[in-house]
């Protein structure tokens, strides 16, 4: 009986007679017949079967940050016309009998979707750990993947808890590549990535720039702002990280140039003009320095009678304050 759902299959029907009793047949022949029965299951994993798109849900790690719409009508010309020419790789649901997730091929199957097509699509009995591998290595292979989306991805499976050689083998990398593009993905959340999208022009030393940029939270709450606004959606994805570079450029620059410049030391003086001490405000506070060398252990007097002298001190200012109200 046909598995529900599998419109039709190009696996080739075995032709098998009605085995014999078990107690009749000998070892060697249930060897043969188990051979036989593996084959099989690798000849219908290879097979190509239609599949109702209605029965697919969505599996594995995110690798594409939005699809371009352009490049998604064309692919749905294509296949209205010649139709789907190469399938994609489904596994049997690990949860929910007779349905299927979905492993490489989103493209094609939004596509088909959209035309209201069965997908044909290869069947193959995969664990997490074989899927995420499957689905970076075909990604890797088409290299079609820009490089934002490569360090997304390789993020996405550390953040899994995948050792590191994992992370190179599904993504057809070495180690230090491995570094580098975790470096950028840890960088940046995947809502914002996607808000974003593919950016395929833009490569590692522009997303590290912006990585860099957003270290000032007021640059990265602008641009977040910036991505709020509705004609920033109109824009092709390299346009979109353009105007939040530069969002965050600017906002970096306004920021240093409102930080309230350093003022100089000043020196406090006797009533006999004798400097004993500078004192110096920054944007972290005020500082008060008493030259040890020319003292005379005026600066221990002062270590000694703190508490006493900046309660007292205080106490001034709370009544000059409250005068002022």
């Amino acid at each position: 009986m046909a598995r529900k759902g599998i419109l039709t299959t190009d696996t080739p029907k075995a032709k098998t007679n009605k085995p014999p009793a078990p107690s009749s047949v000998p070892t060697p022949q249930r060897g043969a017949v188990g051979a036989l029965q593996s084959s099989l299951s690798k000849l219908q994993e290879n097979a190509v079967q239609d599949i109702d798109v209605s029965l697919i849900d969505d599996a594995g790690l995110e690798d594409r940050l939005g699809l371009d719409p352009a490049a998604q009508r064309q692919l749905i010309d294509s296949i209205k016309t010649y139709g789907q020419q190469v399938p994609v790789l489904l596994r049997p649901h690990p949860k929910t009998p007779q349905r299927f997730e979905i492993v490489y091929g989103r493209r094609r199957l939004a596509a088909l979707r959209s035309l209201g097509l069965p997908v044909r699509a290869m069947i193959r009995q995969l664990d997490d750990h074989a899927l995420v591998l499957a689905q970076g290595q075909e990604n890797t292979a088409r290299q079609d993947l820009s490089f934002i989306e490569k360090a997304s991805f390789a993020a996405q499976l550390n953040a899994l808890k995948y050792e590191r050689q994992t992370i190179a083998d599904a993504l057809s990398i070495d180690l230090p590549m491995v570094s580098r593009m975790l470096k950028v993905g840890k960088s940046f959340d995947l809502e914002f990535l996607k808000l974003i999208g593919s950016a395929p022009g833009i490569g590692r030393d522009r997303w590290m720039a912006l990585a860099k940029l957003f270290e000032n939270k007021t640059a990265y709450t602008s641009v977040l702002n910036l991505t709020r606004t509705p004609d920033f959606a109109l824009g092709g994805s390299d346009d979109r990280f353009e105007a939040a570079f530069k969002r965050a450029q600017k906002a970096g620059t306004t920021r240093k140039a409102n930080a309230k410049t350093p003022d100089k030391p000043r020196a406090l003086r006797t009533a006999k003009g004798q400097a004993i001490a500078d004192i110096r405000t920054t944007s972290r506070g005020t500082t008060l320095t008493i030259p040890a060398r020319t003292a005379d252990g005026f600066d221990q007097w002062i270590n000694a009678n703190a508490e006493t002298l900046m309660a007292e001190l205080h106490a001034r200012w709370t009544d000059a304050h409250a005068e002022k109200q």
